[in-house]
């Protein structure tokens, strides 16, 4: 975990460019559309032969025996996508970012990647979220998306509302519809499971308040680690001043990227990269209401890419600070 923190320093120190800093989004984006590619290859193909396929990683550390997921885990349900994430939900995460970040690209002028391409990584990133049925994932992104219309192209948020109508209407979405339905109502196994691991997480920080239990698990018989919201997770483990400290480090990364964003509405060449990393960062914040990969040492790699989008915003705001200081 520290390191992943350390990690925004790096990142930062690295992205002093312009051009450094395209390469590293270039790579962000490549990197989740080869997720999604493999994430909708796997679930394509049978479930014996994609297994199969999954347990050779078993020797770098990847989890064996039958790694395939299904909805509430009952193989009579459909199988979600997973690509090597182990868990749906984290690559949902992981792509849901991954995709807000992609999203003005779309729209933009200059384009990091040629226009068939931009649609190619957007569009198999946002079928491979669909396909992990990760209702925290949808949200997230719906969040993401939803910041860069409001931000920058209010004039395509009809348009955006009528697309997510015409996909409300697909076969795979109506699965989606009554999950959503189940999940406000408190019918489905999963967010029951939720409602009592927020009540636990509650009694645990209640008796813990100030600095948590830390990593090693907690020291009461009658309560456990771990909870389906990054929040409560934070708090669990680091108490209230852990929390606090988290909201104040996001608060300080976008009053820093707010408090410059009338550059970025001047130069469209760094506004996208802006909003994008912004929004990325926005989906995952959302996403942690109902999920805590953000911040789980059995999934680093989602942790490490959230902070890798940090420092990306910061390094981002951070070129225009200094374009705008050289211009003066």
């Amino acid at each position: 975990l520290l390191l992943s923190l350390g990690f925004v320093y790096v990142i930062v120190d690295y992205c002093r460019t312009q051009a450094r800093l395209e390469r590293m989004v270039k790579v962000v984006l490549l990197a989740g559309a080869g997720a999604a590619v493999l994430g909708i290859i796997f679930w394509l193909l049978p479930e014996d032969t994609t297994n199969t396929i999954l347990n050779f990683l078993t020797r770098i550390g990847y989890p064996g025996g039958w790694v395939i997921r299904y909805i509430e885990e009952n193989p009579e349900l459909s199988e979600r996508a997973i690509s090597t994430s182990v868990d749906p939900n984290v690559l949902g995460g992981l792509l849901l970012m991954i995709g807000a970040l992609a999203g003005p690209q779309l729209v933009a002028k200059r384009p990091l990647f040629p226009r068939w391409l931009t649609w190619g990584i957007v569009g198999s990133i946002f079928l491979c979220v669909v396909l992990t049925f990760s209702r925290g994932a949808m949200f997230g992104l719906a969040a993401g998306l939803g910041f860069i219309a409001l931000l920058r192209y209010r004039r395509l948020i009809p348009y955006m509302f009528g697309g997510g109508l015409l996909l409300l209407l697909l076969p795979v979405a109506q699965t989606y519809i009554e999950r959503f339905v189940e999940g406000i109502q408190g019918q489905d196994l999963a967010t029951q499971m939720r409602f009592g691991e927020y009540q636990d997480a509650l009694t645990l920080i209640g008796r813990y308040p100030i600095i948590g239990v830390g990593f090693a698990g907690t020291p009461d018989i009658d309560l456990y680690l771990g909870v389906a919201n990054v929040y409560l997770t934070i708090a669990q483990v680091m108490g209230i001043v852990g929390l606090l400290a988290f909201f104040a480090v996001i608060g300080i990364l976008f009053f820093y990227g707010l408090s410059h964003r009338h550059f970025f509405k001047a130069h469209e060449e760094l506004d996208a990269l802006w909003l994008g990393l912004h929004a990325a960062i926005v989906g995952g914040l959302a996403a942690g209401l109902f999920d805590h990969y953000l911040f789980n040492l059995e999934f680093h790699h989602a942790v490490t890419a959230f902070w890798l989008l940090v420092g990306l915003a910061t390094a981002v705001t951070r070129l225009g600070v200094a374009e705008q200081n050289g211009a003066h």
